[in-house]
C-alpha cells in the first residue's frame, strides 16, 4: 500500500507536522551527494496530476518520483490557473483545493488550481525536510495570459508566495555570471546534497499554443524575455522559473530558435526521448545542461507506455542515463524501486 502522508485539513502552508520517520526513498543518498545536480539521472512522472495515475499528486514524491508534471491553462474563459489535461475552463485534477489531506483516510478535497497544487507540494516538503531534490515541469497549455492576471510576473508571485525559499531558481544559480548558459558551463550546479529540499521549476511552451497561436509570444520566449527584464534591472531574485528548449537539435540551435539575445537564459532541454538518442547528446552532458527526456518507453524497442517490468524499466533508464538525461519521464506508475533511481548521467 502505498505509503501517505496524512495531515490534517487545517494544517496550512508553512507549518511542520511530525507524521514519523522520513523514508530513505525521500532523501539525497551519499553515494549521489557530491555530484552536482546536473550530473545526475532521475525518473518523473508524465502528468502526475491526473487523479487515474494517483490519489494526490504528493503519492508521486513517496515513490520517490525526481519530477512530477503539471497542465496549466491560463485563458481567460476560466478563473486563475487552472490544472488539467483537456479542461481549458476548468480544474481536474489530484490537487486538494488548499484543504490539505484528511487524517486517518488519506482522501482528497481534489481539483485545485495551481495555487492548490504548489500547497501541496509545500506540505509534503514539510514533513520531509531533507528531501532529494524535485523538478516541477510546468507545462503552458494555452501560454500564459498577461492581461488577466497570469504572466510571467505573475506566476513567479504565485509560486514565491506558496513554496517561498523551497525553490531553487535563477539567481541562484547564475552567481556572478553574465547568464545562465555562462553559469552551468562554469558548473554552477551545486552539489545534491547542497540541493536537497529543494524544487526547481521548469515551463515548456504547451500542446495548445504551439498548434493554435493565441499569444504573439510562445510562454518560453516570454519567460525567457522576462528573464532578461529582471536580469538588467536587478530584479533577477524574483524568479522562479528555467524556460526549456522544447525538441533536441544536433548542437546548440538557441540562437536560432530565440536570437542571440535570449539564447543564454535557456539552460534546460525537454524533448522526445526517441529524438535525444538520435541528437549529439554528450553536447547536453558537457555544457551542463537538464535535460527531460519524454515519452521513455517509446524508444525502440518499445516497452509498456505504464506498466512494464522492473528490469525493462531499469534499462530505460540506464540506457538514456547514458545518453545524457537528467530526467526520464513515462508514465510508469506503482513501479517505485524505479522511480527512487539515480544514476551518473553520461
Amino acid at each position: 500500500m502505498r505509503r501517505r502522508r496524512m495531515l490534517a485539513a487545517a494544517v496550512t502552508v508553512g507549518c511542520t507536522m511530525a507524521v514519523g520517520p522520513v523514508a530513505v526513498a525521500d532523501v539525497v543518498p551519499s553515494s549521489s551527494a557530491e555530484l552536482r545536480f546536473g550530473d545526475l539521472t532521475r525518473v518523473g512522472v508524465h502528468n502526475a496530476y491526473e487523479t487515474f495515475r494517483y490519489p494526490h499528486l504528493v503519492d508521486a514524491l513517496d515513490d520517490g518520483a525526481g519530477m512530477v508534471e503539471i497542465d496549466v491553462w491560463t485563458n481567460p474563459l476560466g478563473r486563475g490557473w487552472r490544472v488539467s489535461h483537456e479542461n481549458p475552463i476548468g480544474n481536474d485534477n489530484n490537487c486538494t483545493d488548499g484543504t490539505g489531506f484528511v487524517a486517518s483516510t488519506g482522501s482528497a478535497s481534489g481539483f485545485g488550481d495551481l495555487g492548490s497544487c504548489l500547497d501541496d507540494l509545500r506540505l509534503w516538503h514539510d514533513s520531509n525536510p531533507g528531501h532529494r531534490p524535485v523538478v516541477v515541469k510546468l507545462e503552458m497549455k494555452d501560454g500564459f495570459a498577461a492581461g488577466t492576471g497570469r504572466g510571467p510576473a505573475d506566476l513567479d508571485r504565485l509560486i514565491r508566495d506558496r513554496l517561498g525559499g523551497t525553490v531553487f531558481g535563477p539567481a541562484e544559480l547564475i552567481g556572478n555570471a553574465a547568464s545562465l548558459d555562462d553559469a552551468v558551463r562554469a558548473g554552477h550546479w551545486p552539489s545534491s546534497a547542497d540541493m536537497a529540499g529543494r524544487f526547481v521549476i521548469e515551463l515548456i511552451p504547451g500542446t495548445v499554443e504551439k498548434t493554435v497561436p493565441i499569444n504573439r509570444l510562445t510562454s518560453d520566449v516570454e519567460y525567457a524575455q522576462h528573464l532578461r527584464t529582471l536580469h538588467d534591472s536587478d530584479r533577477f531574485d524574483s524568479a522562479t522559473v528555467f524556460p526549456a528548449v522544447h525538441g533536441f537539435d544536433q548542437g546548440d540551435a538557441r540562437g536560432a530558435r530565440f536570437g542571440a539575445d535570449l539564447a543564454g537564459w535557456f539552460v534546460v532541454f525537454d524533448g522526445d526521448a526517441s529524438d535525444l538518442l538520435s541528437s549529439d547528446s554528450r553536447w547536453y552532458r558537457d555544457g551542463g545542461y537538464l535535460v527531460v527526456a519524454t515519452d521513455a518507453y517509446a524508444v525502440e524497442p518499445p516497452i509498456d507506455g505504464v506498466s512494464p517490468t522492473p528490469e525493462q524499466a531499469i534499462a530505460r533508464v540506464q540506457l538514456l542515463a547514458a545518453h545524457s538525461a537528467t530526467i526520464v519521464s513515462s508514465d510508469w506508475v506503482g513501479l517505485p524501486q524505479v522511480m527512487t533511481m539515480e544514476l551518473p548521467r553520461g
